[in-house]
């Protein structure tokens, strides 16, 4: 069995001894592998690919040290920059900062952040007293450029953070400009989650003879996913996400949690749902002042929240220590969005969960994420009433057996021995116990959903009705005289009742309502949803229909291949119908078209065209013209030009008026 690694391995790669020290007081053990090959690498530029929470910052700031200082116990001061670093967002940056800040806090060095939504004048002013180690965002370092008050003249080390999230977020421009204006005797670090084309060819056309780096751990087949993650996925109604979210945050009362909402009004919408239901939430994204956003993380690394609610401007780079889970209220974009967002837990070799809340409707697209992501996801009702009420009588027991360990107050015996000699103990702690179980935060009701593997639709076919499924008939109270129409009745229906549109046969408008078919297999459910009054549309109401489906009548005919009756059925001709009359031409009938004839002679016929040898060429305009002068002249010029040419003469009136004196 092998020792346990020790934090001397960093000095033994080569790290400096005054951030060796430093990082063990941190308690960093050993380094990671994108630490160790950072160190271990040549004295050039470096092209580093790693995936999230392996520790980069330290990376490369033991690269800067050993660029900066060398043997020297402490870095020599500057008026300029020595060492920039370029991080994506604010947030980032100010991490990077702190990281930076604690690891060369021994050295000396000053280390400052530049970021969006400061005062320019105060950055301008930190840049005068001296910066060792810059970092920033690439708009306020391309703002401080063109002010002149950034000089990067002096830059030995020229780090690029995320890389692949700045290209994402279109600061190419801006990258290419700080690039152009550092010295081209530079070692230029490239740090990025991923290596597409972009990235590779802005490390082509700035770096020179980069080592290459790739410290992402190799996966098992069928996953791609962080291994320090467990991905888990609840399928919920759509219009059940926040309840279902509110059920697992009580069921995790003691972690703290990052959720992901898609937009900067779903963020403010849940903050404020998630705030009402008694939770200590924060909330960040886009649109909120930089100091708010400084505050709300804060608070999260202090504990003093349990819950941050955000959009992707979190999903990069932040380090929130003791994140025990990460919550996906809405999906994400792609793999890429999956990975960074989930990258949040799982940290420095720490476990984390990554949860996925799924709607019924959006259940295709979330298997088709997971199966790009290679992720195998089982899916799963969200955590029930019942199932938080048992969370909540258990963690109560929990706290009941800790206090026995304890020897209680005075007080409290007293009062004890009291209540016992008046009334039965199993009477007294039941009583008790009810107190505190109903004084405790309860959940959400859901409506039961089936989360079982989806039945796989078949090749070539579009909606239940295609592949022979029995159905049961339900009616909406809207129909021709409302104006409806299929476009919108049927994400209504589906949204309402819960199911996708491949549960949905034909639907029929008549003029008071609109019938629809559902597949017998989801009908129960179905009902059971659709029952359900919508605050967002308290009118529509969709019962089992009383009717036979009518006939295809006010909708008109249908183009979607789900809600057709089936194949064209064949023109039969109807008994005792009388045969259609054949058509006969006439000789000589007006009906007949008469035969074009040319008439000889006649005005209709054209003239046919005679060159005639005596012809005078046209006058202009008919004024006297004059022959063109002997030479080598074009053809065209030939025909003559104007014998008098028009002048122009200005008026007195088209002169311009003399300009009055200035006073």
């Amino acid at each position: 069995m092998s020792e346990e690694p020790t934090v001397s391995e960093f000095a033994e790669l080569g790290a400096h001894p005054s951030l060796v020290a430093a990082l063990s007081e941190k308690g960093y053990q050993a380094p990671t592998p994108v630490q160790a090959s950072a160190l271990g690498a040549p004295d050039q530029d470096l092209l580093v690919s790693s995936q999230t929470g392996s520790g980069k910052t330290v990376a490369f700031g033991l690269v800067i040290a050993r660029k900066l200082m060398g043997e020297a116990a402490r870095i020599t001061p500057s008026k300029m920059p020595r060492a920039l670093v370029i991080a994506p967002t604010r947030e980032l940056a100010a991490q990077v900062q702190r990281e930076l800040g604690w690891l060369f806090s021994a050295t000396g060095a000053k280390v400052a952040a530049f970021t969006g939504g400061t005062d320019l004048r105060g950055d301008s002013r930190t840049i005068m007293r001296g910066v060792d180690i810059a970092v920033g965002t690439p708009g306020r370092l391309v703002d401080l450029l063109e002010r002149r008050s950034l000089d990067l003249s002096g830059v030995e080390v020229l780090v690029l953070d995320e890389a692949d999230e700045m290209l994402d977020m279109g600061f190419r421009e801006a990258i290419e400009q700080i690039l152009g204006a550092a010295p081209t005797e530079r070692r230029t670090l490239l740090f990025s989650a991923t290596l597409p084309s972009e990235i590779r060819a802005l490390a082509k056309k700035y770096q020179r003879d980069a080592h290459s780096i790739d410290s992402r751990s190799p996966k098992t087949p069928g996953q791609s996913g962080h291994d320090d993650i467990t991905y888990e996925a609840h399928l919920c109604k759509d219009s059940e996400r926040t309840a279902a979210l509110v059920n697992v945050l009580r069921m995790v009362e003691e972690e703290r949690t990052l959720v992901f909402c898609r937009t900067r009004e779903d963020v403010g919408e849940l903050h404020r749902e998630l705030a009402s239901r008694g939770f200590l939430a924060a909330a960040i994204s886009g649109d909120r002042a930089q100091a708010e956003r400084d505050r709300a993380l804060e608070t999260m690394r202090q504990g003093r929240v349990r819950v941050l609610v955000a959009t992707n401007v979190a999903a990069r780079g932040l380090d929130l220590p003791e994140l025990g889970l990460v919550v996906h209220s809405d999906l994400p974009e792609n793999v890429e969005a999956l990975t960074h967002r989930s990258g949040r837990t799982g940290r420095a070799g720490k476990k984390g969960r990554s949860l996925f809340l799924v709607s019924i409707g959006q259940r295709r697209k979330a298997e088709r994420l997971f199966h790009a992501a290679k992720l195998k996801i089982v899916f799963t009702p969200a955590p029930s009433l019942d199932d938080v009420a048992r969370h909540e009588r258990d963690a109560l027991k929990t706290e009941v057996q800790a206090a026995l360990t304890e020897p209680p107050a005075e007080a409290a015996q007293a009062l004890a021995r009291e209540l016992l000699s008046d009334g039965d103990a199993e009477a007294l702690v039941a009583a008790l116990l009810d107190r505190a179980l109903k004084a405790r935060p309860a959940g959400e009701k859901l409506a039961a959903v089936d989360a079982g593997a989806m039945r796989p639709a078949p090749q070539g076919t579009v909606g239940a009705k295609s592949h022979g499924e029995p159905f049961v008939l339900f009616q909406v109270n809207l129909g021709a005289k409302d104006q409806a129409q299929v476009n919108w009745i049927l994400p209504l229906i589906c949204k309402r009742g819960a199911v996708t549109r491949r549960e949905i046969g034909a639907i029929r408008i008549a003029r008071d309502c609109t019938f629809v078919e559902v597949a017998e297999r989801a009908a129960a459910e179905f009902a059971a949803n659709a029952a359900e009054r919508d605050p967002r549309a308290p009118n529509v109401q969709i019962t089992r229909a009383t009717a036979a489906m009518p006939p295809r009548m006010f909708e008109g005919p249908s183009k979607h291949p789900a809600r057709r009756d089936g194949p064209a059925k064949p023109y039969a001709k109807r008994e005792g119908a009388a045969a259609p009359r054949p058509y006969v031409k006439r000789e000589g009938s007006a009906e007949a078209p008469r035969p074009y004839v040319k008439r000889e002679g006649s005005a209709e016929a054209p003239r046919p065209y005679v060159k005639r040898d005596d012809a005078a060429p046209r006058s202009y305009d008919k004024k006297p013209t004059r022959p063109a002068p002997a030479g080598e002249r074009p053809s065209y010029i030939d025909r003559g030009r104007p014998a008098v040419r028009p002048t122009f003469t200005p008026k007195a009136t088209d002169r311009h008026a003399p300009r009055k004196p200035s006073r």
